[in-house]
């Protein structure tokens, strides 16, 4: 990695602040002043700035209750999740996956390229479950059919998927309920339930993998994962 890489990432400055700082000898590597900002550092090197030891920077996993009424992007027109970030924090920090505007909550972000990759890869099959809300009348066998994929007009057929119904009321014309996707198709579950009859007015992502959404963080809140819950995304379980 190039040193005034390595500095930005650990948080001294921009690159254009750490090149300045290089050039003006505030930075040693391994013990030796270093006047070129492309100099190829390693983590085992001994890099200091200001004589103060200077770290990598370890990657970020952050759980967020992501709120209605903002996008999942790094930058847009209207409010993001990463305007609820410190300033610091929103250089590297991106969304895993995507959740509508309208869709709260468990949102992963990362800074951590590899890591995002295999969770959102088709290949992995990572379970994604939603509780939703619904007005309609749902299809006698809609369990059935979204546990075979249903045809909602892509290329082919969503995959296999687990329909829960926790509450339907024909009379009011209302059902709510949890599905269970392992796919991250645009509008997906909103489409599917179409499919099934009913139409999906609240949608909240519960949990990805086997790592629930912590329900002591309010919309907007958010925390670093726990060890265990990182090594349960990493490790495949669902």
């Amino acid at each position: 990695m190039r040193l005034d890489k390595f500095l930005a990432d650990a948080g001294i400055g921009t690159r254009s602040e750490v090149k300045n700082a290089i050039r003006k000898k505030l930075v040693t590597v391994n013990a030796q002043i270093v006047t070129d900002p492309g100099m190829a550092v390693k983590d085992s090197d001994d890099i200091c700035y200001r004589s103060e030891p200077v770290g990598a920077a370890k990657a970020q996993y952050i759980m967020m209750h992501k709120p209605a009424g903002c996008v999942c992007a790094t930058k847009d027109a209207g409010k993001t999740v990463l305007d609820y970030f410190p300033e610091k924090d929103r250089k590297k920090l991106f969304p895993v996956g995507r959740l509508d505007k309208d869709t709260e909550g468990l949102l992963l972000l990362t800074d951590d390229g590899m890591f995002a990759h295999n969770l959102m890869s088709p290949r992995k099959h990572v379970d994604k479950t939603y509780y939703f809300e619904a007005e309609g009348i749902l299809l006698a066998d809609a369990k059935e059919q979204i546990a075979e994929g249903i045809d909602i007009g892509d290329e082919k057929p969503t995959a296999p998927a687990v329909l829960e119904i926790v509450t339907c009321d024909e009379t009011a014309r209302s059902v709510t309920g949890h599905l269970t996707i392992c796919e991250g198709r645009y509008h997906q579950v909103k489409r599917m339930m179409a499919k099934m009859g009913v139409t999906v007015t609240y949608l909240k992502r519960m949990s990805i993998g086997d790592v629930v959404l912590d329900e002591t963080l309010e919309k907007g809140q958010y925390r670093s994962l726990t060890q265990e819950e990182y090594d349960r995304l990493t490790s495949g379980g669902k």
